[in-house]
């Protein structure tokens, strides 16, 4: 691919996704976002400190801010008066994130061009920039490389699929010489673009191993909860889709599991599908926002917990005796990480390939796949027995203490950079 084509193809992303606007909620947003977007971050970079460093952070979405977040908290506890500007490509991210505490500044980040790139650059003027995953934008990654700003890419996942390893992925290639240093979750990335590029590229695992495992280690009060469940076993299903609570409805009507109590986190929690959810669990449900009035004998009552609000899953999962992880019969699964840092055996939908956690589950006993609802029941019913049961939880242990230490090798190699610009910015 040439930079005329790059070009030509971007331009016309940008704009469907301005057409698609009038229809599409999130569309809608992404376009809103970046209204007056240079305005604003003039207004709120006229208020850097110029002796302090500033690290630039740029996530596509939330998931690609998890992996980001022991990196950027890491560095901040290391130096307070770091400045830290975080960037979000998608709405889903922003908005969920946009006050978060631990950076300065939270904006979207503009749609990628030469003149938008040497624009932002101007006024944000970063000493050290970090893109997460799968994040390239020929212009920014271009103009940063120009300006000599160091630049490095973290949690990076690369499949023989992926443009740069097509014929027609040159301007892919290209993109990858603009980082001083490459980050890889795996040996197979590892293997693979260490073949097409002269960037140093390190083998560093993935940070959200590290982010989940100090989640699990926080001891967050959740009394509410804590009533709901009471001492009956837990079914904890996280993020589902409509293909999966069908599922999970078939587990709620079993006589075998009718002492199990369930609490289900929905992907999206719009006012329609938290109504949808009530008449299929009819008669057995309570939401959580509901749960402020009751007393602790009411909260006992119900069989199933409908999660409405967004941000409390991870600290969910520690009340489950078995996680169940919801997106499978799509795109793919979310977060399987999560539970297993509380060390519960997972089970997911059959769309995990992507997955290198999930597929180390499925090899080694601590997560099983499911394609339909004897599958699904039939697991869960295996889970019965102790010595199963037993032997799936050290298995799903065991991946998060053989994975962690990636944030400590990325920070190995940044904290330098970021230290000399620290000393530089002082003279």
């Amino acid at each position: 691919m040439t930079l005329w084509l790059y070009n030509l193809i971007t331009s016309g992303y940008f704009a469907g996704i301005r057409i698609v606007a009038r229809f599409s909620a999130k569309a809608n947003k992404w376009v809103k976002g970046r209204k007056r977007l240079f305005d604003l971050l003039e207004r709120d970079f006229s208020k850097r400190k110029p002796q302090s460093p500033l690290l630039w952070m740029h996530c596509a979405s939330l998931g690609e801010f998890e992996q980001g977040r022991p990196l950027l908290e890491a560095l901040r506890r290391e130096q307070p008066s770091l400045q830290i500007l975080l960037t979000f490509y998608s709405p889903s991210g922003f908005e969920i994130r946009k006050n978060y505490p631990v950076a300065n500044w939270i904006h979207y980040l503009p749609a990628d061009s030469a003149i938008n790139a040497r624009r932002f650059l101007d006024i944000v003027r970063p000493d050290v920039a970090i893109f997460v995953k799968y994040e390239f934008w020929y212009h920014f990654l271009s103009a940063l490389r120009k300006r000599e700003i160091p630049l490095f890419l973290i949690a990076a996942v690369f499949r023989v699929k992926h443009p740069f390893f097509q014929w027609y992925g040159g301007l892919h290639r290209e993109m990858l010489a603009f980082f001083t240093q490459i980050f890889v979750q795996d040996g197979a990335s590892f293997e693979l673009v260490s073949t097409i590029t002269n960037t140093p590229v390190q083998l560093a695992g993935d940070t959200r191993v590290d982010r989940v495992a100090a989640v699990a280690r926080q001891k967050t009060d959740l009394p509410q909860i804590a009533h709901f469940c009471g001492d009956a076993p837990v079914l904890v299903c996280g993020s589902t889709w409509p293909e999966d609570e069908n599922l999970i409805q078939h587990f709620a009507a079993s006589p075998a599991f009718q002492q199990w109590k369930i609490i289900l986190a929905p992907h999206d929690v719009q006012p329609s599908r938290i109504e949808a959810l009530e008449k299929l669990f009819r008669g057995m449900s309570v939401r959580y926002s509901a749960m402020g009035n009751m007393k602790s004998k009411e909260a006992s009552q119900p069989r199933l917990l409908i999660i409405d609000n967004i941000g409390l899953l991870a600290k969910l999962y520690r009340f489950g005796k078995i996680a169940y992880v919801g997106g499978g019969f799509g795109r793919g699964i979310h977060n399987t990480l999560e539970p297993i840092a509380y060390r519960i055996p997972v089970v997911f939908g059959p769309h995990y390939s992507k997955f290198a956690e999930a597929e180390w589950l499925a090899a080694n006993g601590g997560g099983f796949p499911v394609a339909g609802e004897a599958d699904f029941m039939g697991f869960l019913g295996q889970l019965q027995d102790d010595t199963f049961y037993e032997k799936a939880c050290g298995k799903a242990m065991q991946y998060i203490l053989e994975n962690q230490g990636a944030t400590e090798r990325c920070l190995v190699e940044i904290r330098p950079w970021v230290q000399a610009a620290s000393f530089q910015n002082s003279l």
